[in-house]
């Protein structure tokens, strides 16, 4: 493991990979970005949705520290100027804090939430799994049951 990666908070992406996403290389204690260029969404919005997930489900803490910019762009084999883009605007929106020298840190502000986006996102995650379980052979009794036990 790199040892600069346990410096690191974040969020594990649930969702499957598409066959199009880029996973991040290197979680960074949970953390794993999944770009799909196919989706129509710019790549620096998918970053700067997952941060913003991950902060909303609480796996990212205010003072939690993300990758450098670099490094990320390395990871995601992106052009480090869509990181920066992405980071700014969470900046910008007070989300994030850049500290000169020490990083890119969550900031005690939360994002905003809008109930349009709120549901998007959850049909969205619902949609990918409700495709890997057709894609898996199980069918919807079987799918209500395995539910089921999972919440007990």
């Amino acid at each position: 493991m790199n040892s600069t990666i346990g410096k690191y908070a974040g969020v594990v992406a649930k969702p499957p990979i598409p066959k199009t996403a880029v996973p991040s290389g290197n979680p960074v204690k949970g953390i794993s970005f999944f770009l799909d260029p196919a989706n129509g969404v710019p790549i620096y919005r998918q970053i700067i949705q997952q941060i913003e997930y991950a902060i909303l489900s609480g796996r990212m803490c205010p003072g939690d520290r993300l990758p450098t910019i670099r490094s990320l762009a390395v990871d995601l084999k992106t052009n480090p100027n869509t990181i920066a883009k992405a980071y700014g605007e969470l900046e910008i929106l007070g989300i994030l804090e850049t500290q000169v020298g020490s990083g890119t840190y969550i900031s005690e502000k939360k994002p905003a939430v809008e109930e349009d986006s709120l549901s998007l996102k959850i049909r969205e995650v619902t949609g990918r799994f409700m495709q890997e379980m057709r894609d898996l052979g199980v069918d919807k009794r079987e799918l209500v049951k395995l539910v089921s036990e999972f919440k007990e």
